[in-house]
């Protein structure tokens, strides 16, 4: 292959962790993407980065099936305007979960099952690398796709999953994933460690890489600093490249962002929406109670919502844009409210 996939190559050809370009700022990517090396891929690296670029992605994340077969072949296609994370999928026997920031060549064993109590130790691995363990589409409709471990341990929950073998952009099993890490926020955030949610594609084919994907708010474009964004939650989920969002609450002098901490005081938080790129959608407000607001979206797909809530009333509030036919355009963290 062209691509030289499968073969060893010299350290000097896998992927720099850091870009000598970029400061802080909002960057895209998709941290779920199989090559040809993968069971079901059908596209080379060159071919999923001319689609990253497309996808108008700052970054991805490679996580072939239980190998690091193309860890060395990112670097001669990726140049300097698409940074390149290693990863795995880790197809296991009762569940899959990707390993994000390994080094390269790095393979994390698969050879178990939730009755062997030895995915704990495999976090472990990843985590002494630098990495994320994310809980990869936990009701994917098919045998062992189904996420059969705690989430205790894994630093992130993929809830909204790319299109399988659909047409339909958005499925039961997206909406049973966020249903899940929607009902587990109130009792994290009230513990003081809550687990952030992460949106990817799972490209196998032409055509689905960066819907949906992750959009991360990191001090540059470097595999640190995205990793980090990604594991504090300073991150929202985007159908497409097309959508724009602004989210964030005050109160008094003191303003949050996604994934931060809002200190109220006495005051209550002017929850407050910016939105691009979903003509006639709805917005809603999610707190502990729920769905707790919700707002018609105009066809010409711009405009704000403002809400009113006391850190009295909710610990968190996050949001939600649905398009006109019911299917999920934006998904964001939560903001916490102290």
């Amino acid at each position: 292959m062209g691509d030289e996939v499968g073969r060893e190559l010299p350290a000097s050809r896998f992927p720099r962790r850091g870009w000598p370009i970029g400061g802080r700022g909002w960057y895209r990517g998709d941290c779920h993407v199989h090559s040809v090396s993968s069971n079901g891929g059908e596209l080379t690296p060159a071919q999923l980065v001319a689609g990253a670029r497309a996808a108008g992605l700052d970054f991805l994340a490679t996580t072939e099936h239980n190998t690091a077969a193309t860890h060395g072949a990112w670097s001669r296609h990726a140049g300097d305007d698409l940074l390149v994370i290693l990863g795995q999928e880790v197809v296991t026997r009762t569940g899959h979960w990707l390993a994000l920031g390994l080094r390269p060549g790095q393979v994390v064993d698969w050879r178990y099952g939730v009755r062997d109590n030895a995915v704990d130790r495999h976090l472990d691995e990843v985590h002494r690398a630098g990495g994320l363990g994310v809980a990869a589409h936990p009701h994917a409709p098919y045998l062992s796709g189904t996420f059969m471990y705690p989430y205790q341990g894994f630093d992130v929950v993929e809830v909204w999953n790319g299109l399988w073998s659909s047409e339909v952009p958005w499925q039961a099993d997206n909406e049973a994933a966020v249903a899940e890490w929607g009902r587990g926020l109130t009792a994290e955030v009230h513990q003081g460690r809550w687990r952030p949610a992460v949106g990817n594609s799972d490209t196998h084919l032409e055509g689905q890489i960066g819907s949906p994907h992750t959009v991360v708010l990191a001090d540059e474009l470097s595999v640190d600093a995205i990793l980090a964004g990604i594991r504090a939650g300073h991150s929202w989920i985007a159908a497409s490249d097309a959508v724009e969002l602004s989210f964030t609450a005050s109160a008094g002098d003191h303003n949050a962002g996604i994934g931060e901490r809002l200190k109220t005081g006495d005051k209550q938080a002017v929850v407050r929406v910016d939105l691009a790129g979903v003509p006639g959608g709805t917005v809603s407000l999610h707190t502990e109670k729920g769905r707790a607001h919700g707002a018609s979206w105009s066809d010409t797909g711009s405009g704000t919502v403002e809400w009113h809530i006391s850190a009295e009333e909710s610990a968190f509030v996050r949001t939600e844009v649905r398009d006109a036919k019911g299917h999920m355009a934006v998904l964001s963290n939560p903001i916490i409210l102290a």
